[in-house]
């Protein structure tokens, strides 16, 4: 009965370990299987006076007269002084495989200078990659989720309403031209390339299929023959083989963010034997001038201001901690915090120590 008991946690512990590690589809990409970007340039009308200023705005004046000449409205002449028109940047993500009659969502920018979006309505624009070929064509109604309103003396603004977007605004109009399911094989790209990752995906890969079907030719790229049993089906054995889990592996590194003083380290980082001391110096400076004036019914004198500055210099002084060996990750934070030091100086710190040498990983500092 114990043994039935420790066996069943055992098999819960791997289980859990098991999963703790992530899918294939987690940190690998199918080749040729991903968003295409689209951009467009378009106008938005209806606006209630937030528009683009024509007088500043040449690119807007122009692109109105072209709509207008389309529908036989000729008014290149006219001082055109309308406020309710502004020029736009459409984008979107194009979805593999997006067949026509898709609709995909829309983000439309603001161009030049108009103030606000809210209640304008996107006129058909059409949506093209970089080579100038258009997949789709975006129309409708925006939804901006910042707002601005302003009186005589005060003005307020919340988000950005500049900046809208339509939920399913665009109709797919042409399909990319990609056949997977006639390919003799994938290539899956890791997100994150790693040797020992990339060696531990195709493992895992052959443990599943076969030994032989998959190879990793490089830390980015592991290719997978398609084996036996899975003739004309690449889509299955492509949705068996991304749910297998390989425990990923990552460089030793610390990311530093000093805008925000944000430190984000791996578990893998390890610090030499190295000791640190770290204090602040303030140095306070006052002034308190004294205003001095001749007696009472004095004949002669004048009054007179008098400065008087007091300086201040405290330093603070903390003990001098060592960390012995190659630390882990947690006892270099406990070290750190066991000194008292704040993110900002823990980053200086850090940086510190890269330059002697002690720290094994790499600093990016964002």
């Amino acid at each position: 009965m114990i043994r039935t008991i420790a066996l069943a946690l055992l098999a819960a512990v791997l289980t859990t370990a098991a999963h703790a590690n992530p899918r294939i589809k987690d940190i690998a990409d199918v080749e040729g299987v991903r968003d295409n970007q689209l951009v467009g340039y378009g106008l938005v009308v209806g606006l209630d006076g937030t528009g683009d200023t024509l007088r500043n705005t040449a690119f807007t004046r122009q692109s109105l007269n072209s709509m207008l000449e389309r529908f036989n409205v000729n008014v290149r002449e006219a001082d055109l002084r309308t406020g309710n028109v502004a020029a736009v940047i459409v984008t979107a993500e194009l979805p593999p495989f997006a067949m026509q009659g898709t609709r995909i969502d829309v983000t439309v920018s603001a161009l030049g200078d108009a103030e606000s979006l809210q209640g304008g309505v996107l006129i058909a624009t059409p949506l093209m990659d970089a080579q100038g070929n258009v997949y789709a064509v975006s129309q409708g109604s925006i939804a901006v989720g910042g707002f601005s309103a302003e009186g005589d003396a005060a003005s307020i603004t919340r988000g950005v309403p500049t900046v809208g977007r339509i939920s399913n605004g665009a109709l797919v109009e042409r399909e990319l031209g990609f056949d997977l399911a006639a390919r003799e094989g994938v290539r899956l790209a890791l997100r994150n390339p790693d040797f020992t990752t990339a060696r531990r995906m195709a493992e895992a890969i052959n443990a599943y299929l076969g030994r032989g079907a998959a190879r990793a030719v490089n830390p980015s790229i592991v290719t997978v023959a398609l084996p036996a049993g899975y003739e004309r089906d690449l889509v299955g054995m492509i949705a068996d083989i991304e749910q297998l889990r390989v425990e990923a592996d990552m460089r030793a590194r610390v990311v530093i963010d000093e805008a925000t003083g944000t430190i984000v380290m791996g578990e893998d980082v390890r610090v030499s034997t190295v000791a640190i001391a770290q204090g602040n110096l303030t140095i306070t400076v006052s002034e308190a001038p004294m205003v001095s004036q001749p007696a009472p019914f004095a004949d002669v004198g004048e009054t007179v201001l008098v400065p008087r500055t007091e300086i201040n210099v405290e330093e603070e002084m903390r003990q001098m901690g060592v960390l012995e060996g190659t630390v882990s990750l947690r006892e270099l934070v406990d070290g750190l915090n066991a000194l008292g030091v704040s993110p900002r100086d823990m980053i200086t710190i850090l940086q510190t120590i890269k330059a002697a040498g002690a720290l094994q990983a790499e600093i990016e500092v964002l």
